[in-house]
């Protein structure tokens, strides 16, 4: 959910008209906004690219696509970073990529996740093209539980996302709407205020 992919300078505009279509940022927005009030890290996962794109990838199609758009996305340059309806806002954790489809790999995010203690992982953004379906399989395979939030993830067509959750994630990962995951974050936390009160 970054500047250069789903956001106002976004090189990928079918991806970012999908995102309209289905209220993406407004449903991502409220799945965020439930999770830091439950206590859930929110963790944004970007893709950079090295000075001078060392170490980029050059071995797929869409890599080669990525580089004829003219996608800049230096460290800690605007275009990486995420939309600023998400923020990020305080607590939040910002972890970047460079290279690859995956943030679980690669990268050190799962053993910091594990050393949390974390075991489920709430996945929403883009792309169900391709990235999405990518991190859930990782997931899965790390023996995480994956929960997926039909209505905070798009692809493009959009009834390709509509396809791929129904016929392929859906039998990997818990597919949940992000009023349902908010109706249970919401009563968590409730139940969490109750007892802190005794």
């Amino acid at each position: 959910m970054q500047n250069n992919v789903i956001g106002a300078t976004s090189s990928l505009p079918s991806l970012a008209a999908a995102g309209v279509q289905v209220g993406l940022i407004e449903h991502v927005v409220a799945v965020a906004a439930a999770a830091r009030h439950a206590g859930v890290p929110v963790i944004h996962a970007t893709a950079e690219s090295m000075p001078g794109g060392f170490g980029s990838n050059h071995n797929a199609r869409l890599f080669a696509a990525v580089q004829k758009a003219a996608t800049n996305r230096p460290p800690d340059g605007e275009a990486s970073r995420p939309i600023p309806e998400l923020g990020p806002a305080p607590g939040d954790l910002v972890f970047p990529r460079h290279h690859g489809l995956s943030p679980l790999n690669g990268t050190s995010l799962d053993q910091l996740l594990r050393n949390a203690g974390v075991t489920t992982l709430v996945i929403v953004g883009v792309s169900l093209n391709v990235a999405i379906p990518n991190l859930v399989f990782d997931a899965v395979n790390l023996s995480y539980q994956a929960v997926l939030v039909s209505d905070a993830v798009a692809a493009t067509p959009v009834e390709y996302g509509e396809q791929i959750i129904e016929h392929s994630l859906s039998l990997v990962a818990t597919v949940v709407s992000s009023a349902e995951l908010e109706a249970v974050w919401g009563r968590a936390s409730d139940e969490e205020s109750v007892n802190d009160r005794g």
